[in-house]
C-alpha cells in the first residue's frame, strides 16, 4: 500500500485502501499497523486533522481491529 508523509511528531506516513476500507500508519518508531473497516470519512479527517496524533488517539486507537505489518 502506497504511504504519504504527514507532518506529526507521532505518524510518519499514512495509506489508505477505499475499496478495502483499510488504514496503514507508519509510525516515527518505524512500526507499521494496518486498521480494518475504517471508513473514508475517517481517514479523511486523520488526513485533514491540524494534529494527526491527536485525531489517531481520539477516533482510530481503540476503536478499530489492528495487526502489525512486517
Amino acid at each position: 500500500m502506497k504511504r504519504v508523509p504527514v507532518e506529526s511528531s507521532m505518524i510518519a506516513s499514512v495509506g489508505y485502501d477505499e475499496a478495502k476500507h483499510i488504514l496503514e500508519i507508519e509510525f516515527n518508531t518505524g512500526r507499521v499497523y494496518r486498521y480494518a473497516d475504517v471508513p473514508p470519512e475517517v481517514y479523511r479527517g486523520l488526513m485533514e486533522a491540524e494534529s494527526h496524533g491527536r485525531y489517531f488517539l481520539a477516533h482510530i486507537r481503540d476503536v478499530y481491529a489492528y495487526w502489525p505489518v512486517r
